[in-house]
């Protein structure tokens, strides 16, 4: 009789068991939803550091149309950017790594991706992005620059031996922000190697974007 009691005992334990299970894989198919997602970032508490949604979803756009498959964000904020690319990467089967050198904001960006279920297609790295680019294995297909505007130039040269040909660099604030990113703007907007175009996807902050594409 005791046999039969364990036997039964071991039996409800293994049906609990299954039933977390089950209801976490519930919960993660949620988070990985359409829906979910549009609501989550409809509802993002943005700071000014974020960028706006037209230009996330421009963003969004390009990383999908490009088919890219190895990305990098430079600067984080707390990942409203992140989010929107990482869906992007998780359609084409790729992954993005966003750098930030404030502590705060990586963990938010990390408690934000776990949310959606982004958190393994986009990988948070903290740190000085100027240290952190070169530990990063190429090749590179898409990158997306929004830290320190006079470095833009620095991130760029760290990356571009890694960049593969067809690759898209896009430059956050490049119109209010010109003059201190003056010497990244002549590189781009001048080498035979890139095509480039400044755009407004969004009106929100009166500023733009600059989007390359590597030719060689």
């Amino acid at each position: 009789m005791k046999k039969s009691k364990w036997i039964i005992l071991a039996s409800c334990v293994g049906i609990l068991s299954l039933a977390v299970m089950l209801v976490s894989a519930v919960e993660t198919d949620k988070r990985k939803t359409q829906t979910f997602r549009d609501q989550f970032i409809k509802d993002f508490h943005r700071t000014g550091l974020n960028t706006t949604p037209g230009d996330a979803i421009m963003l969004r756009i390009l990383v999908e149309s490009a088919r890219a498959k190895q990305g990098v964000e430079v600067g984080s904020a707390t990942g409203f950017g992140a989010i929107n690319m990482g869906i992007a990467f998780e359609r084409t089967g790729g992954h993005l790594y966003t750098l930030d050198i404030d502590s705060q904001m990586v963990k938010a960006t990390r408690e934000n991706l776990e949310k959606v279920g982004l958190e393994d297609v986009v990988t948070v790295i903290e740190g000085d992005a100027l240290k952190t680019l070169p530990t990063i294995e190429g090749p590179i297909d898409f990158i997306f620059i929004d830290a320190l505007k006079q470095d833009y130039f620095k991130y760029l040269k760290l990356i571009e031996p890694k960049l593969k040909p067809g690759a898209v660099i896009v430059g956050d604030n490049v119109i209010r922000s010109e003059r201190a990113m003056r010497d990244f703007l002549d590189y781009i907007q001048n080498s035979p190697d890139y095509d480039t175009v400044i755009i407004r996807a969004s009106m929100e902050k009166g500023d733009g974007m600059s989007i390359s594409y590597k030719i060689r």
